[in-house]
């Protein structure tokens, strides 16, 4: 949907020299001449105008993991160019035990970030940590707001300029790798993600189907995401109610900003909300918990103005038609052979089951992909944890047993063992 920078043009000016015959090895004597040809200077190779940048190498003895953080050319949430950052995560398994040739690699579409270091390159490495065993190397955008756009405001929840992200990750970190010294099994590549980063999993599918033909994922696994953004809006404002009422604040915020909605904050929040704005979203100094607890697990109608509620109200509208824009549930064509598992809990009161249950029947139903398959459960309220929260250790475990079982391997964590949040 998005288009890369374009590849800009080397030239490369090549000296000549005139003579009548040319010999067969640069120090013979030219016929007729009575000096031997000099030696001629090899020309330099093509440099990559668009080649992936590494800036760091963290390793993480513990986790026994290291990270390759990296820059790299993507777009911004309006479509242009931007350089943007990653990391490529390589456990030790890979690196001792199959001698630096991994058994494939997977793109991690990280969890809701709000604060610098929930950024794979600002530290986070949970899923990472979860992924090192399994002898795949993992590749983790930051998305736009993040690492090398810190500046930035973060483009939260929209999901094909995220998506656009991960996949420029991925050819970016094809690139790379090599010159690392790694190796892997090209056929092999997983596509998984939780909650905002369910939503960019999916996303990945749709941009790798509309752009890059040519890359086939084996497994997608996506959770708990807002594939539906417009019937997700609908069933907070018919509910009341949102078990993480932040995540609704930093939508609104960042479909305003890059849908050049410009709609006045005082028509979306109420007060106290409203004058909070600047330093509980734009600051970055709170984490997702935290920002849970400043707004208060209240109604939405309490931080939510009455036209913002109101769905036939012109500022209702005029998001949910930018919602409509990034809606996953339409407007595109998923390859028939896409093997993607759907896991959702029905208890969740973050993001509705009816984002699993609209994309199952926009893309099972309508156009027949057989092989999608819906994990989605009534889990509750497990582990001291949220519904949603609930929901994300199912996923995990799900992500185990599906890659585990495609390589033909035994599964290699206990995630309940695992703080996956």
């Amino acid at each position: 949907m998005k288009q890369l920078l374009s590849l800009l043009a080397i030239l490369v000016t090549f000296a000549t020299v005139p003579v009548a015959f040319t010999s067969c090895a640069d120090d013979e004597t030219t016929p007729g001449s009575a000096t031997p040809k000099p030696p001629q200077p090899e020309e330099p190779e093509e440099e990559d105008p668009l080649a992936p940048t590494l800036t760091a190498t963290v390793r993480n003895d513990k986790a026994k993991l290291t990270a390759y953080h990296f820059n790299y050319h993507s777009t911004d949430p309006y479509g242009n160019p931007a350089i943007l950052s990653a990391a490529i995560t390589v456990g030790d398994e890979v690196v001792k035990q199959l001698q630096k040739k991994a058994r494939g690699l997977v793109i991690y579409n990280r969890v809701s970030a709000f604060q610098e270091d929930d950024s794979p390159t600002g530290g986070e490495q949970t899923a990472e940590n979860i992924l090192a065993g399994s002898g795949l190397i993992t590749i983790s955008a930051d998305h736009y707001g993040f690492g090398a756009t810190a500046d930035k405001h973060q483009a939260y929840g929209i999901g094909i300029p995220n998506a656009q992200s991960s996949v420029d990750a991925l050819l970016a970190a094809k690139k790379l790798l090599p010159t690392l010294g790694f190796k892997w099994d090209d056929k092999i590549l997983f596509n998984v993600g939780y909650s905002q980063g369910g939503q960019t999993t999916l996303a990945v599918v749709r941009v790798i189907t509309e752009q890059h033909p040519e890359l086939q994922i084996t497994h997608t696994v996506a959770g708990g995401g807002t594939y539906d953004l417009c019937e997700t809006y609908r069933q907070f404002i018919i509910n009341n109610y949102s078990d993480h009422p932040a995540t609704i604040v930093a939508v609104v915020l960042a479909f305003n900003e890059y849908f050049q909605l410009g709609i006045p904050h005082a028509n979306i929040f109420k007060e106290p909300l409203l004058s909070h704005i600047e330093d509980w979203f734009y600051s970055k100094k709170y984490s997702l918990g935290q920002l849970d607890h400043l707004i208060g697990y209240i109604p939405v109608s309490d931080y939510l103005t009455e036209e913002m509620r109101d769905l036939s109200s012109p500022t209702a509208q005029q998001f949910m038609a930018a919602f409509q824009q990034d809606d996953l549930c339409t407007g595109w064509t998923p390859r028939k052979k896409e093997n993607i598992t759907l896991v959702h809990n029905k208890s969740d009161l973050t993001v509705p089951v009816a984002n699993a249950e609209h994309f199952y029947a926009f893309a099972h139903d309508e156009q027949g992909l057989s092989n999608l398959k819906m994990e989605v459960k009534d889990w509750g309220s497990q582990f001291g944890q949220s519904a949603h929260e609930t929901g994300g250790i199912w996923f995990a475990l799900d992500c185990i047993n599906k890659i585990s079982s495609t390589l033909g391997i035994l599964p290699w964590v206990d995630v309940f063992s695992l703080d996956i949040f």
